[in-house]
């Protein structure tokens, strides 16, 4: 069995569960999501707990019940909790600024690198070396967060660049670290 998978989900309060058929719905004080899942497994809501079981032994069965035990938590903690992605911005002359809700970045290019929050995902700045990214959906927010730090990526030789809270960026040598030759 999967140990992900066997592990019941609890139902905190304020929080309300629907199963119809294979869509799983999700209700609580920060909102609602809905997540349709594979027909082979089954979710149940007994008392105040989410059970997940699957129909056999089969690879593929086992794959998409710890997968799917997963994603009806990550609901469940998203509509009571939320997630966030904290991002930190290095370099000289790097910085971030929240205007109303668009978050402007000066990265080094000639221009501004401007990017809009949606109804989904929130962005704050609180200050000009961090950002926070943050919303009830996980995927999109980890989504959000890859595409910010893509506008420009931690670079090794000097580290500048927008990287996640707490990622280490391996540093090169530069070309006068390797040695004269002749």
């Amino acid at each position: 069995m999967s140990r992900i998978g066997r592990k019941p989900i609890n139902i905190p309060a304020g929080v309300e569960v629907k199963v119809d058929g294979s869509v799983v719905s999700v209700k609580g004080p920060k909102g609602s999501l809905t997540q349709s899942v594979n027909p082979k497994i089954t979710v149940k809501v007994e008392g105040s707990e989410i059970i997940v079981t699957r129909p056999d032994d089969e690879k593929e069965s086992r794959a998409l019940h710890g997968l799917t035990r997963t994603l009806v938590d990550n609901m469940v903690i998203g509509v009571t909790e939320g997630f966030k992605k904290e991002l930190e911005v290095q370099g000289v002359g790097y910085r971030v600024q929240k205007q109303g809700k668009n978050l402007v970045m000066n990265l080094g290019f000639s221009h501004q690198v401007i990017v809009s929050e949606t109804d989904e995902i929130k962005i704050d700045a609180p200050n000009p070396n961090s950002i926070i990214i943050s919303g009830i959906d996980k995927q999109k927010v980890g989504q959000f967060a890859a595409e910010v730090r893509e506008k420009r990526p931690p670079e090794p030789y000097k580290g500048k660049g927008i990287r996640y809270l707490g990622e280490y960026v391996r540093h090169k040598e530069g070309k006068a670290g390797k040695g004269a030759k002749g």
